[in-house]
């Protein structure tokens, strides 16, 4: 499984506004980053941005009416306590050996492998100190479910909590390619990481149907969560790191 991108996004950074503090992480190649942001002009221009790069062999005929469904779309999700999105795609076609180290790129055709990502930023009732009881409680309440495959997470940014599950859907006949009901199976990684550096709880979701490229997915969700980090990894101060980001979480 291999991105379709050539793009590597670098940190994301939630602007210091409205009391939320800041927090860092670096989002895997193949990600695209939706176009989440509080004020309408930055959503457009950002949705402008976003299917250009989505949409990288398409023109202005795709592009004019696709930007304006996707900034309509991430004002909903904002409204949710949505602070961070994107759509992870993947390649799934057999991977060959190229010259000199290039990197192969291969049709949608081919098979690709997708995936949603999105963080939010939850207020909860804690010291910065208590994180480990605001994790412990997490934990407990989520294995109160005997659905959810809860677990505790030791990550470098601190204590976490992770809760897999996995559902099957029913499609009806009249919504499928063949006119008949078919299943369809989803998994979802949730990640509870409280901050250390103020009352709130970073809630971070992968959500796919491509089951099977699970074990690759949950390996993209484990690696992006060792990247979390409360404080700027490059030293500098947030609000002057925050000036061009990439994305918000």
């Amino acid at each position: 499984m291999s991105p379709t991108s050539d793009v590597v996004n670098p940190s994301h950074i939630s602007a210091a506004q409205g009391g939320l503090p800041p927090l860092w992480f670096l989002a895997p190649e193949g990600f695209f980053a939706l176009p989440v942001a509080a004020a309408p002009e930055e959503r457009a221009e950002r949705a402008r941005s976003f299917v250009r790069e989505l949409y990288s062999r398409g023109d202005e005929s795709i592009w004019e009416p696709a930007a304006p469904y996707y900034a309509a779309m991430t004002e909903l999700m904002g409204d949710t306590g949505v602070s961070y999105a994107a759509l992870g795609l993947f390649s799934t076609a057999e991977e060959a050996d190229a010259p000199g180290g290039e990197v192969i790129r291969h049709e949608p055709a081919e098979g690709v492998a997708q995936c949603a990502f999105t963080v939010g930023i939850i207020p909860t009732d804690q010291a910065g100190e208590d994180t480990d009881v605001v994790a412990q409680g997490i934990l407990a309440t989520l294995s109160g479910d005997p659905y959810n495959d809860a677990v505790w997470l030791d990550l470098p940014c601190g204590p976490a909590v992770s809760c897999i599950t996995v559902r099957e859907y029913r499609i009806s006949p009249e919504v499928t390619a063949t006119g008949e009901e078919t299943k369809l199976l989803t998994g979802q990684i949730q990640v509870h990481v409280p901050f250390p550096t103020g009352p709130y709880t970073a809630v971070f979701t992968l959500y796919t149907a491509s089951m099977d490229h699970w074990s690759e997915i949950y390996r993209l969700m484990s690696a992006l969560l060792q990247t979390v980090s409360f404080v700027d990894p490059a030293g500098e101060p947030a609000e002057e790191s925050s000036t061009e980001p990439a994305g918000k979480a």
